[in-house]
């Protein structure tokens, strides 16, 4: 199937949401991975023999090779076709979930995990970016809410997922469940989703190797500074060195992009000209930040503070999951018909004010029941931020940088991701510290429920962020 131009002015192509559909299966399962880890740690440390320091790597393992190629497989789709790419990362994601399932220790799991964090590397932005040229300006929204609801559900259908599989099946099935879902997603991406025309520009191999060292050596250093005590990483370098070269290293990429400027920059800076654009990638960077750092807390204060385990700690979060699963496509349906913000921006203070709301009631031991009723909100809230805010960041974009864009965009929610995660386990310690918690189950509540204060105070920077944003667009020309 080939794409052509829509036939009437706002109009897609034919064929454009069954594509989409396609797509959003692939995107489900690679976002799902992001989370679902969490609930299985004790079944893995128990299933493979191991600490728990080392399988914390199978979750961070993950992360790390998701985020840092981003910049990268972002412009690959540009060059090489997002369809080819996608399906290519689709085949990588899908054969090391197997890897995963199979592993017989924890060095092997983590290896196969880096390589499936890859695959969802080089398909994470290919997503976005089919979307973007598919889909017209003006009908994007709800394309893109589709998108955001699959975001949204997937991000917060990890813990729960993972609690039910773990507690039926085993640990090995959250990674064995990809293996039929993955061949379903190839099939149907290989027949719906069209090739699309590529921009045929090659990747610039200083910038390439640039991205992937300075990405590798900050996200590294804050994902893994507060498990090395931000010291010395087998008495070589230091974290706090690390954070320095790899900042040093953005500053000379970002400068190799201004020198390059339209022939073939990696990360065209004509993107971050469009204020539009920039904000909404700062507002998305902290929903990635609060969607891994809320339900840590969360899950750990369910089981080792109430005594549940780990599947019925995981369908409390149904509610969440179902209301943004729900709403998410209904916002899109409106958004590109009015003003992005007055949807974007009270849901982001929705999502804030929700988040510390649930971490008051789990600081005093309130009810299960008392606590549904901020994690409704949560949900509510979430279905009104990814749609909007993707739509805002993608209006203005030409279809040629379409992939860069996507894979900057994403790029900063992952980021926002790995914070998240490294800042939530630093909250956490310091405050179980602070509390002197030990047998005392009135502070390690109080801990746990103050912890929530970080992905709060995140989405309420995120909101200021939004309160910017400007209805009409500057288009992005093409590099």
């Amino acid at each position: 199937m080939h794409a052509t131009a829509p036939s009437r002015p706002g109009t897609p192509p034919p064929g454009s949401w069954a594509a989409l559909w396609a797509l959003c299966l692939g995107f489900f399962m690679i976002l799902v991975d992001s989370t679902i880890v969490a609930v299985a740690v004790p079944s893995i440390m128990a299933g493979l023999g191991t600490d728990i320091a080392a399988t914390v790597w199978a979750s961070s393992a993950y992360l790390l090779a998701f985020a840092v190629p981003l910049l990268i497989t972002g412009r690959l789709g540009d060059s090489l076709g997002p369809k080819r790419v996608y399906i290519a990362g689709l085949v990588v994601f899908t054969l090391s979930s197997l890897a995963c399932g199979l592993a017989g220790t924890i060095g092997m799991l983590i290896a196969a995990r880096v390589v499936q964090g890859l695959g969802a590397s080089l398909m994470n932005p290919q997503t976005m970016a089919i979307i973007t040229r598919l889909f017209p300006a003006q009908r994007r929204g709800a394309a893109l809410g589709m998108w955001g609801a699959v975001a949204g559900a997937a991000t917060l259908a990890g813990p729960l997922l993972g609690g039910l599989l773990v507690g039926t099946l085993g640990w090995e099935w959250i990674f064995f469940v990809n293996v039929p879902l993955g061949m379903l997603a190839l099939v149907l991406a290989w027949r719906l989703v069209p090739d699309l025309p590529r921009t045929a520009r090659p990747l610039d191999v200083r910038s390439v190797l640039l991205s992937a060292t300075a990405m590798f050596l900050v996200v590294f250093a804050i994902q893994e500074g507060q498990r090395y005590d931000w010291g010395r990483i087998l008495g070589l370098v230091t974290i706090p060195g690390m954070l320095t070269v790899g900042l040093a290293l953005l500053v000379v990429f970002v400068l190799r992009q201004h020198r390059l400027g339209g022939r073939g920059a990696l990360m065209p800076l004509s993107l971050f000209a469009q204020r539009n654009f920039t904000l909404a990638a700062i507002a998305i960077s902290t929903m990635g930040l609060a969607m891994t750092s809320m339900f840590l807390p969360l899950m750990v204060y369910l089981q080792d503070g109430r005594g549940l385990d780990a599947m019925r700690a995981s369908l409390l979060i149904v509610p969440v999951a179902v209301l943004s699963g729900v709403l998410a496509p209904v916002v899109g349906r409106v958004i590109d018909r009015i003003d992005a913000r007055l949807v974007a921006v009270p849901s982001l203070l929705l999502l804030a004010a929700a988040t510390a709301a649930l971490g008051w009631l789990m600081a005093i031991d309130a009810t299960l029941g008392q606590m549904l009723v901020p994690l409704a909100l949560i949900g509510l809230a979430n279905a009104g931020i990814w749609s909007p805010l993707s739509t805002t960041a993608t209006r203005g974009l030409a279809p040629e940088v379409a992939g860069a864009g996507a894979g900057v965009y994403n790029t900063t929610r992952q980021t926002g991701a790995v914070l998240g995660s490294a800042g939530i386990a630093a909250l956490m310690e310091a405050r179980l510290s602070s509390l002197a918690t030990a047998g005392d189950p009135a502070a390690f509540s109080m801990a746990m429920g103050q912890s929530l204060l970080l992905p709060a105070l995140a989405v309420a920077g995120g909101a200021v962020a939004a309160m910017f944003l400007r209805p009409g667009h500057d288009r992005v020309a093409g590099q």
